[in-house]
């Protein structure tokens, strides 16, 4: 029963010591060149993305407001 509490304090001793171990020091100072790289290959892939969007947006509409075939004469 010692060896547990002698290790809990231990451990407890040392948790408390290395919270602020990986605390940071300073502020950053800005973003670096490979965020701005990663945010325009996000940004590239949006655009990429919204182009067959539009394509198919212009053919439904297109296919609404066109004139529509009688069912009659597209069964002959």
């Amino acid at each position: 029963m010692k060896a547990i509490a002698r290790t809990s304090a231990l451990f407890t001793g040392l948790m408390t010591l290395a919270t602020s171990a990986f605390a940071a020091g300073t502020a950053a100072q800005g973003s670096g060149l490979l965020v701005w790289l990663f945010l325009g290959f996000c940004g590239l892939i949006v655009a990429m993305q919204l182009v067959p969007a539009l394509m198919l947006l212009v053919g439904i509409v297109r296919g609404v407001t066109s004139p529509h075939e009688a069912a009659g004469q597209a069964s002959k």
